[in-house]
C-alpha cells in the first residue's frame, strides 16, 4: 500500500473487511453505531465484524459494564470496562472455532455528542484493543477526542471517520510512530475534531515511548496542549485541572534549575495565602511554538529529556503550542475556573506590557490585557538576575512600559494584578538554564551546583546537553 495516499474512511474500511485475519466487535455509546457503521458501507462487513451493540440506557450499561460510582459515563474508565469486557467475551467465545492466524479486536467509545439542549461539552473517549499478532497478548490505542461540529449528524460522522482511522491504524502503523499519529486526522480536520490525549500500552507498541505520540499531536497541531503528571504519564488536561487553582511556570526549562524550583515553590506559596493549598497545581509549562513558526526540525528526545527531569523533581508537565501568555490563559481558563497565578520575570513583562507587540492586532494593548487580566489570572513576579550585573536582582521597578500606560499599570499593581513574590532565595533566583547549558557544553565546573541534585545526576548520568 501507498502511505503518500490519503485513504477514504471507506477504503480504508474495505481493507480490513477483506483482510480475513482481522476479526472483532464494536461497542459504541452516545454518537450511533458510527464506526461499525462505516464497516457495513463499505462492504464485506461479514469478515470483520462478529459483533455491534449499543447500551444507552445506564442501568443497561452498568449491568454489562458495572456500575460507575462517579456516575461519569464519557470517562476513561467506562472505555476500559467496556473494552475489557468486549474484548474478553469476543476472544474468549471464539478463539477455539477461529482460523490460528485470526488477530481479534474490539473497538469502543463512550461519546456525549450534540444533543437536541444544544447543553454540555461535546467529546469523548475512543479505544481499540488489538492483537497485533496471532495469539499475541492485546494492545491498546487511548484518545480523548473534543468534538467541534455544530450538527450532531457531522460529529457522528466525524467519529465514525476517525474509529476507523484508529482500527487501520492499529494494524497497519503500530510500528510507524509519525504515520501513526498523522493518519488519525485522515478524512478530518481540527475544525472538526481535536485530539487532545493519546496512550498506548501493550506488546504492539514495544519499544515506544508513548509521551512521543503526545508531542506528535501537539507538534501536528491535532491539540493545543498535552500534560504529564508528576510521574510522567500522559493524562487528560480537563479531568486532571478541572475547578484547580493553577500556578504556572512558563520556561524551557532546559535544564530545570534550582531558581525554577523556587519560583514554583514561592508562587505555591503565595496562592496558597488565597486559596486552600491542597487543591493548588504547579505547572511547568514548554511551548513549542518558536520552533513550529520557524518550521524547525523538533527533537522529541530533548522535549522527554526536559519532561524527564522535571517529573524527577515531582513537577506536573504542560507541552504547548502558545506563543504569549494571553493564548494560555484562554485555554486554561475554562478548565480551571479559578485563580491562574502565571510567574513571570522583569524581561517576560517588558514584553507584555510592549505596546508594538499589539500594533498589528485587532484588540490592541487594552484587548490583549483584557485575555490577560480579566478571568480571574495574575502575574507574580519573580526576580531574575540583570543580564548586565550578575549580582543585581530586577523587579517591578525595573519593568519598562510606554509613559501612555502609567495609569493602566498603576491600576494593575494597585488591585493585585501584577504581584511581586517575596520569599526567594536570592542565590537560586540569578540562575538561567542558558547559563547552565553554556557551562555544559564548554566542560565548565560549577554547573552542578546550579540545579537540584536530583537533576544534576540525571543530567550527568544521561550526558544531555552536550550539543
Amino acid at each position: 500500500m501507498d502511505f503518500c495516499q490519503i485513504l477514504s474512511a471507506k477504503q480504508k474500511a474495505l481493507q480490513i473487511n477483506l483482510d480475513n485475519s482481522v476479526y472483532g466487535s464494536f461497542a459504541e455509546i452516545g454518537a450511533g453505531q458510527e464506526v461499525a457503521r462505516e464497516f457495513f458501507r463499505a462492504g464485506g462487513a461479514a469478515g470483520t465484524v462478529a459483533k455491534t451493540m449499543s447500551a444507552y440506557d445506564m442501568q443497561i450499561s452498568d449491568s454489562i459494564y458495572g456500575i460507575e460510582e462517579t456516575k461519569r459515563y464519557v470517562s476513561l474508565g467506562r472505555l476500559n470496562k467496556m473494552l475489557e469486557t468486549e474484548f474478553s467475551k469476543t476472544y474468549d467465545r471464539l478463539k477455539d472455532s477461529r482460523d490460528d492466524s485470526t488477530k481479534f479486536f474490539c473497538f469502543a467509545d463512550t461519546v456525549a455528542a450534540k444533543s437536541y439542549s444544544g447543553k454540555g461539552e461535546c467529546h469523548g473517549w475512543l479505544g481499540v484493543r488489538f492483537q497485533h499478532a496471532p495469539g499475541a497478548q492485546p494492545s491498546d490505542l487511548i484518545l480523548h477526542v473534543k468534538m467541534l461540529d455544530q450538527e450532531n449528524l457531522q460529529q457522528q460522522e466525524a467519529v465514525g471517520f476517525l474509529g476507523v482511522n484508529m482500527i487501520h491504524s492499529c494494524f497497519y502503523n503500530s510500528n510507524d510512530t509519525s504515520r501513526l499519529v498523522s493518519s488519525l486526522m485522515d478524512n478530518l480536520s481540527t475544525s472538526r475534531l481535536l485530539i487532545d490525549m493519546i496512550d498506548v500500552r501493550g506488546p504492539a507498541f514495544e519499544g515506544l515511548d508513548p509521551r512521543i505520540l503526545s508531542l506528535e499531536l501537539v507538534k501536528r497541531k491535532f491539540t493545543s496542549a498535552v500534560m504529564f503528571d508528576e510521574n510522567g504519564s500522559v493524562v487528560q488536561i480537563k479531568d486532571y485541572l478541572y475547578r484547580k487553582p493553577l500556578v504556572v511556570l512558563r520556561g524551557s526549562f532546559r535544564p530545570p534549575t534550582k531558581g525554577n524550583l523556587d519560583a514554583l515553590k514561592v508562587g505555591r506559596e503565595h496562592l496558597c495565602t488565597t486559596e486552600k493549598c491542597e487543591n493548588v497545581v504547579t505547572l511547568s509549562e514548554i511551548s513549542m511554538s518558536k520552533l513550529l513558526s520557524r518550521s524547525s526540525a523538533i527533537d522529541n528526545a530533548d522535549f522527554l529529556a526536559r519532561v524527564d527531569l522535571l517529573t524527577k523533581l515531582k513537577q506536573k508537565v504542560l507541552i504547548t503550542n502558545f506563543a504569549s501568555y494571553f493564548e494560555l490563559n484562554q485555554f486554561l481558563q475554562p478548565i480551571s475556573k479559578s485563580q491562574i497565578a502565571f510567574i513571570t520575570n522583569t524581561y517576560n513583562l517588558n514584553e507584555i506590557l510592549n505596546i508594538k507587540h499589539y500594533e498589528d492586532t485587532s484588540y490592541g494593548i487594552l484587548g490583549g490585557l483584557g485575555e490577560l487580566f480579566g478571568l480571574n489570572t495574575k502575574l507574580f513576579l519573580y526576580p531574575c538576575a540583570d543580564d548586565n550585573d550578575a549580582n543585581n536582582r530586577l523587579g517591578f521597578s525595573d519593568v519598562k512600559y510606554d509613559p501612555t500606560l502609567e495609569y493602566l499599570v498603576k491600576y494593575l499593581r494597585d488591585n493585585g494584578l501584577i504581584v511581586d513574590l517575596e520569599g526567594f532565595d536570592f542565590k537560586s533566583s540569578g540562575i538561567w538554564s542558558r547559563t547552565v547549558i553554556e557551562m555544559i557544553q564548554k566542560d565548565q565546573k560549577g554547573w552542578e551546583d546550579k540545579l537540584p541534585k536530583v537533576v544534576a545526576d540525571h543530567v550527568k548520568e544521561k550526558k544531555l546537553f552536550k550539543s
